[in-house]
């Protein structure tokens, strides 16, 4: 017999289970069809839902294809690029700069190591994450996004507050096959069920694991004010 699990790892693979079961077939919902693609649309999905930045990126992708390209590009043309995102000017910067790094010390290649991504301006462990996984084939970290900051609090996982703590909570109690998965299959849940304001507990297939959906719980669902 295996090591019996401790009941907060017990909990997570209760968790995984019926949202592996719920979900079969969550995936990254970003559009991207190299490297490159899926930095810039990775930047620009900060606060940022990731249908608008497939919309945005439809166009981006056929007026910009190299680092150089956007490295290049006037602030002010790649600004109006990106106009309908959430702090446009700022991620045009992050662009413009990343890109320049990485047509001039990276070969024009997106960087394959964590500590090199997050050299990028605009890039963090979230982004590189992204990056490593879905363009590298590379799984050394869970992405902590809002959805998996939202939903692990609520539902016991963690009571960390910032990504990277929370991030290291998971590492520790989510089994490392299902570092990946994990973060798209909160994403679904957190998008279809748990939302921020008003999640529907009623139809949640975690209402009864969730110490948030019972009435004496720590998070005024309500609101969507977290822990």
């Amino acid at each position: 017999m295996g090591t019996p699990l401790e009941p907060r790892e017990a909990h997570v693979a209760e968790v995984l289970d019926r949202l592996y079961e719920e979900y079969p077939d969550s995936t990254i919902s970003l559009n991207y069809s190299n490297r490159l693609e899926l930095l810039i649309a990775v930047i620009l999905s900060a606060q940022c839902t990731d249908e608008r930045v497939n919309g945005v990126c439809a166009d981006l992708f056929e007026t910009y294809g190299t680092p150089e390209d956007y490295a290049n590009a006037p602030q002010a043309e790649l600004a109006e690029a990106i106009n309908s995102i959430t702090y446009y000017n700022n991620k045009a910067e992050y662009i413009r700069s990343a890109s320049a790094d990485i047509a001039e010390k990276h070969d024009g290649e997106v960087p394959a190591t964590m500590s090199e991504l997050t050299d990028l301006a605009g890039v963090g462990r979230k982004t590189a994450n992204v990056v490593l996984q879905h363009g590298h084939d590379v799984v050394e970290g869970i992405v902590v996004d809002t959805h998996v900051q939202r939903l692990t609090r609520r539902l016991g996982i963690t009571e960390a507050e910032r990504p990277e703590a929370i991030e290291a909570d998971l590492l520790d109690i989510v089994p490392e096959e299902d570092w990946q998965q994990f973060t798209h299959l909160m994403i679904d849940h957190g998008r279809a069920t748990c939302t921020a304001i008003n999640p529907d507990c009623a139809d949640c297939v975690l209402a009864d694991v969730c110490p948030s959906a019972k009435p004496d719980a720590d998070v005024d669902l309500a609101s969507g004010e977290e822990w």
